[in-house]
């Protein structure tokens, strides 16, 4: 069946449809990943947005029971060059067809994603349309495209409810703004945290209030200048004094409740080869990456945090180091990383931390 694509800047291109044939409105970005697609549809940094994959060939390894990153699949388009009609892998279980057909995903193929690409990097990234229809109303579908909008996406990925695992080491609580469950699973499994996860609703008096050690703040979707009730709680989570350890979405907002300001990228860094350069260790780190906002440098006030990472090809900010307080945190995801340091070494650190604070000043 034939499917078409259409920008918000007027460009339409026409492929074949893949998964469902719903029409669907989406915030159009792009991934760099070679692999890892189901891993990219199931994280839930992507609501509300399409996902353009660049490398040509997609879903050659199937699907299974074992990479999804959340419960649900966030993704609400996918454009692909070319889709693999079967999965060569031992743990496949399903086509990628099947799986988007299954979680009711719209998506394309056969399609310029090279010309794509570039004409989101050069304009930014922006509201598309994925429609199967043969005849289709071209200005209606971009009014449609001017006044969509990807907000709410927190409360709309965050768990519904409290949810505990057991461990034996150190007793943390996570706020889930959208983690993903390998950033849980090494916590809890690999670090032996005994790990409680909050919905993003929560509030600091609550969490305060539990004798934990330590606070995770998780990744997320969204404009992070739009969460403005949990950036409240985490200013009082920050002045407690509470070793606090935040990536991604959760990293930004301890920004803002310090009085820094975030921005919105042109393009965004979405992928699993971007190179960021540690300061303090004078070391490059390999990381994997999915955000589209970054806090500004010089809104920072260098008597609260400096800049411990920044991103090698446009020296945004990718992590900060507070001065007064047992809290740091990073752009990237701390589990998807490489460099010369020990794996996870964020984490590490973060349980150091914890063991560093007991009985001491949590203020110093």
């Amino acid at each position: 069946m034939k499917a078409t694509l259409i920008l918000a800047n007027g460009a339409v291109f026409t492929g074949e449809s893949i998964g469902s044939t719903e029409d669907v409105v989406f915030e159009l970005v792009f991934n760099t990943s070679m692999v890892g697609y189901q891993e990219l549809l199931t994280d839930p940094c992507y609501e509300g947005q399409g996902l353009l994959m660049t490398y040509p060939l997609i879903g050659n390894y199937g699907t299974n029971n074992e990479d999804d990153e959340s419960d649900n699949v966030w993704v609400k388009g996918l454009v692909i060059r070319h889709l693999a009609q079967r999965g060569s892998n031992f743990r496949c279980t399903s086509t990628l067809n099947d799986y988007l057909i299954r979680h009711g995903v719209t998506g394309i193929q056969d399609i310029d994603t090279r010309s794509i690409t570039r004409m989101l990097r050069s304009e930014g990234v922006m509201n598309a349309c994925i429609t199967c229809e043969e005849s289709y109303d071209l200005q209606a579908i971009l009014a449609k495209l001017a006044d969509y909008k990807v907000a709410g996406a927190v409360e709309r990925v965050t768990s519904s409810q409290i949810s505990h695992l057991e461990g034996k080491g150190p007793k943390v609580a996570m706020v889930d703004l959208g983690e993903k469950f390998s950033v849980i699973k090494r916590l809890n499994e690999k670090h032996g945290c005994d790990l409680t996860i909050y919905p993003a609703s929560v509030k600091a008096e609550e969490l305060l209030s539990g004798g934990y050690e330590g606070i995770v703040l998780s990744n997320g979707p969204g404009d992070p200048s739009e969460c403005e009730a949990i950036i409240a709680e985490v200013k009082k989570l920050y002045e407690s004094g509470l070793p606090i350890f935040a990536m991604g979405l959760g990293h930004q907002l301890v920004a803002l409740a310090t009085g820094a300001k975030t921005e919105k990228l042109l393009y965004g860094h979405r992928g699993a080869n971007h190179p960021v350069r540690d300061l303090a260790r004078n070391c490059c780190i390999i990381s994997t990456q999915n955000h589209g906002y970054a806090v500004k440098a010089d809104t920072i006030d260098p008597a609260v945090a400096q800049i411990s990472h920044v991103h090698v090809h446009d020296n945004t900010v990718e992590g900060l180091r507070y001065l007064t307080r047992p809290v740091f945190t990073i752009q990237f995801q701390p589990e998807m990383t490489s460099s010369t340091l020990k794996p996870d070494h964020q984490l590490v650190e973060f349980i150091r931390m914890i063991e560093d604070n007991k009985g001491g000043n949590r203020n110093a």
